[in-house]
């Protein structure tokens, strides 16, 4: 899981042969740029790591949260990829999204603008229903949909995220449609879920965990049921092969001097192994599957050339 120790190991022997040593980073306050707006499951995420990545950082690292919101994240992750690459600005990067907006718009930024450092949750979609609606399983979803098509509107975090590529994925497989309306963040979204102001919702496992008494949770996308929700049946238990899901995790502007990326990437997978940490995590129903350096990289172009595919065949624009 963590092949960056190869990388750290050839970095820190050049250091070495050229008499270089690790410089006294962080030597003053980190911003870590969060494209979503508090509250989400990118924003918890962020939260809880930002203090173990503080930790084995030392020097006395201090990581100031800075929320960005808007353009489905765009906004965010474009400050990220033009600051300066050195160590003191960070963002969250969030998989298929990222790599989405790329394709569905004009980006200023794009796979080499960025330090791949870590991803650390692997967050399976949802769908919810309003308890107005009175739905409460798959085949119920489906019924409605397919007796009356685009009457069932859907609430989503993004048009282009893992929630919009998830909900493309469940129309084809059930032969339904859908009347999507985006929100700006996965909280906005499931607010208006809760109200009753659109009828069903597209989210994370992680962002309806502690309102599962307020939502019907009516299906998990994902081989096996998740611990954070186990009494919720997956789609396939329902007789639906659906999966998909949400990936988040940290980037820096590519062209980081070594020794800073050398001592981010161990400090990311210390953070990520960190007992303390994973409960932490646990406990706002994060699921973390960490992949450090190289490996988040080429899970970064893997899931591009999904969701160029998806853009191709079912363009969301």
């Amino acid at each position: 899981m963590f092949n960056y120790k190869k990388k750290a190991a050839l970095m820190s022997a050049l250091l070495f042969a050229s008499g270089a040593a690790l410089a006294d980073y962080p030597e003053k306050p980190i911003t870590l740029i969060v494209g979503f707006s508090a509250g989400g499951g990118t924003d918890v995420m962020a939260r809880n790591v930002a203090p173990f990545v503080e930790k084995y950082l030392g020097n006395d690292a201090s990581i100031v949260v800075k929320n960005m919101p808007g353009a489905s994240g765009q906004i965010g992750i474009t400050e990220v990829a033009h600051s300066d690459p050195d160590g003191y600005t960070l963002g969250t990067y969030n998989l298929p999204g990222m790599m989405a907006r790329t394709l569905d718009r004009e980006a200023k930024y794009s796979a080499d603008s960025f330090t791949f450092l870590a991803n650390i949750v692997s967050d399976p979609n949802v769908i919810v229903t309003s308890k107005k609606t009175g739905i409460t399983s798959v085949k119920e979803l489906i019924d409605a949909a397919q007796k009356a098509p685009g009457s069932i509107t859907v609430g989503m975090s993004s048009l282009g995220g893992d929630d919009h590529l998830g909900l493309t994925k469940f129309q084809s497989l059930t032969d339904t449609k859908f009347t999507i309306i985006p929100f700006k963040g996965s909280s906005a979204a499931r607010t208006a879920i809760l109200g009753g102001h659109v009828a069903a919702g597209v989210l994370n496992v992680s962002e309806v965990a502690a309102f599962k008494d307020e939502l019907n949770v009516i299906g998990v996308a994902k081989a096996t049921r998740s611990e954070f929700a186990p009494n919720v049946k997956t789609f396939k238990e329902q007789g639906v092969e659906f999966y998909n899901g949400a990936l988040r995790g940290f980037v820096a502007p590519a062209g980081l001097p070594a020794d800073v990326e050398l001592k981010l990437l161990e400090a990311f997978s210390k953070a990520a192994s960190d007992p303390e940490m994973l409960a932490k995590m646990k406990a706002t129903a994060n699921p973390v599957e960490a992949s450090i350096g190289l490996d988040f990289k080429n899970l970064n172009n893997e899931l591009y050339d999904l969701a160029k595919q998806a853009w191709e065949t079912t363009p969301w624009k």
